[in-house]
């Protein structure tokens, strides 16, 4: 981490290796971002863990996980208003929690500008979804622009903190999880003179600019009779972003060679725009098959006249872009506003718009549109007997969510509901422990489960139902609190497993408010049951989710009661413990072994417990696999026949 550092605050210019995250945090140098908030969320953290390897004396911009993105985004567009350049960043679908907030920025004089960097995840790699955050842009009004690589990455969010501070505006800079994580060598403007001195102390590196405020020359509150002549102001500032946006450089043609225009022309942006050059990479120049390309960075606003120049000099154009059709649709509209003939191929197929484009998928498409000109990819041969096995995600060994779900299960009945939440936790769905059977979105499963609850514990039948949720720590504090509120409000009848590990674990163990530091240092914590306590539920148990039976005891007992109960299941994070561990020198590696003399081969420990220190032979024998057992225990109390024993080192 010292050598990014040095990186990142390198006065010269310079080349290096670094993935897109990294070399978004040095345009933030260059550019001079004041200051920066966020929520962790894939595929963004690396831009945190970046910032991180910056002391705090020597980091030029003030940073903080805010508890939620909308808050994040409050706390970016308040600096902003008082005249420091700001930028916040989180994934794709943290943009519906700050939603309400930012479709209004479109409507604000932004003294210093602001920039909203959104991680979109096409694939699903890390999110429950694969939203499309280009159609929040054209939702708020606001410009977006979309990078390919890292390089595009840290000259775009450049440009993105000039246009925003020049239009005193919100700029949205749209990344996909490929581009974050692109690891290129990128070549480094040298940092502007006086841009490091704005690096001060651990209050916040905010020693001068700011205090712009004036609330008497503009108006900032969009209430009915304001909210039209906000509007006009919008729409000027778009209007002339437009004829920004046909000026730039950083929209490209390529064209297919020598001799003229092809007839073929196609029309991408972003990632999409690198699969397409790669599929394109081994046919001759000049060839029937290439087609000239418009690359575009602007998405909203379109370059208008650049495209329709485009498309009157092609017969057949294809719009290549990943997940829904959002140029497509605008172009096809200013073809046929412009009474143009040229053929507009969008998606042919449900297919495409699912997934990454990846070069191979491209190449298809192609061939798809163009069959008999573009050639079709060969198909790869076939390895028998080598195809990998189906490898789905798992708790860590030594996670007390398992040894959570492993007591819970035994407290609930088969026809007992219970909902799960956002988290490492959501993984409890899965067999063996199937604990959580519906899932919407960070905190929802609080509101969920009770309208679930309204039917009532008796049903038709004699049939006995309690309802339970699942909620981490970290999205208590990120939206649970709301659903609380309501849930003791309206005395909704439901049991809430609260599990806490200390850490927001699934996104690389960043600090929440009950953690007792933040990520400049040490803060008070908030304690999860005092904040409960505060609320007024009045049946609050807390148990070690390693104690296996104290944790079914408490959860059959709050089954019992009525109104909102909270049972905490704690422990710490397992992977966060051992790494903070193994990097002592006095650490030993332990673990457990089974001892193959008692074992009656019940196969609790893999079918019932499920940790991925287990092996089963063909033959039924199970052994430990030691590289992954962690010697934590938790797994000694689930065997019947007490054949888990402590290897060497003990346990």
């Amino acid at each position: 981490m010292k050598r990014l550092a040095e990186l990142l605050l390198k006065p010269e210019g310079f080349s290096e290796i670094v993935i897109g995250n990294a070399a978004l945090v040095r345009a933030m140098v260059e550019s001079g971002v004041e200051v920066v908030t966020s929520y962790p969320g894939s595929p963004t953290p690396e831009i945190a863990e970046a910032i991180g390897s910056l002391p705090l004396d020597s980091r030029p911009f003030y940073f903080e996980f805010s508890t939620n993105e909308k808050v994040a985004l409050e706390v970016a567009f308040g600096a902003a208003l008082d005249g420091r350049p700001s930028l916040v960043f989180f994934k794709s679908v943290g943009l519906n929690v700050a939603a309400d907030s930012f479709v209004q920025l479109s409507l604000m004089d932004i003294a210093g500008g602001m920039v909203v960097l959104l991680g979109d995840d096409p694939g699903a790699n890390s999110s429950q979804n694969e939203q499309d955050n280009r159609h929040y842009a054209l939702l708020a009004g606001l410009p977006l622009l979309e990078p390919a690589s890292a390089q595009e990455a840290y000259g775009m969010l450049k440009e993105a903190v000039r246009i925003a501070r020049e239009r005193r505006s919100a700029v949205i800079l749209r990344l996909t999880t490929h581009v974050c994580h692109f690891k290129q060598r990128v070549d480094f403007d040298p940092l502007p003179p006086g841009c490091l001195d704005r690096a001060g102390p651990k209050a916040g590196a905010l020693k001068n600019g700011g205090g712009r405020f004036d609330p008497a020359s503009s108006t900032f509150i969009p209430i009915a009779a304001a909210v039209f002549p906000l509007k006009r102001k919008a729409l000027d500032r778009l209007a002339s972003l437009a004829e920004e946006a046909e000026a730039s450089p950083l929209n490209r043609l390529i064209p297919a060679g020598p001799g003229g225009p092809s007839e073929f022309g196609v029309i991408t942006a972003g990632l999409p725009a690198l699969s397409l050059f790669d599929a394109l990479e081994g046919l001759p120049v000049p060839s029937p098959a290439r087609p000239d390309v418009l690359k575009l960075a602007w998405i909203h606003p379109l370059p208008k006249r650049l495209i329709l120049d485009f498309l009157s000099s092609h017969r057949e154009v294809k719009i290549l872009e990943e997940l829904d059709p959002v140029l497509e649709q605008a172009i096809k509209a200013l073809a046929y506003d412009a009474g143009l003939r040229t053929r507009i191929r969008g998606k042919e197929d449900p297919e495409e718009e699912m997934g990454e484009y990846r070069p191979a998928l491209v190449a298809s498409i192609l061939a798809r549109t163009w069959p008999g000109t573009f050639p079709r990819p060969p198909a790869r041969p076939g390895l028998p007997g080598l195809a990998a096995p189906a490898r789905p995600a798992q708790l860590c060994p030594g996670c007390g969510h398992r040894s959570a779900f492993f007591a819970v299960k035994a407290a609930l009945s088969d026809i007992d509901v219970t909902v799960a939440d956002i988290g490492c936790h959501t993984l409890g769905n899965l067999p063996p422990y199937k604990m959580g059977q519906v899932l919407l979105s960070m905190g929802h499963a609080v509101s969920t489960a009770s309208g679930l609850a309204l039917s009532g514990r008796d049903l038709p039948g004699g049939m006995r139902r309690r309802v339970a949720f699942f909620m981490g720590d970290s999205t208590f504090f990120h939206a649970a609190l709301p659903g609380l509120v309501n849930a003791l409000f309206n005395r909704h009848d439901v049991l809430m497993i609260l599990l806490e590990n200390g850490t927001t674990a699934m996104t690389g163990h960043q600090d929440h408010p009950a953690a007792g530091r933040n990520f400049n240092g040490e803060v008070p914590a908030i304690p999860l049951r005092r904040v409960l306590e505060g609320l007024g539920v009045a049946s609050v148990r807390d148990v070690d989710a390693y104690r296996q039976a104290e944790l079914k005891a408490a959860v059959e007992a709050a089954l019992e009661e009525t109104g909102l109960r909270v049972v905490i299941a704690r422990h710490p994070c397992m992977l966060k413990l051992t790494k903070a561990a193994r990097r002592k020198p006095s650490y030993v590696a332990r673990h457990v072994r089974i001892d193959q003399a008692s074992c009656t081969r019940a196969h609790t420990c893999v079918e019932a417990f499920a940790c991925p220190s287990f092996q089963r032979d063909k033959d039924g024998r199970i052994e430990v696999e030691a590289e992954l057992c962690i010697g934590d225990g938790s797994c000694r109390q689930t065997c019947p026949s007490g054949a888990i024993v402590e290897a060497q080192g003990g346990v």
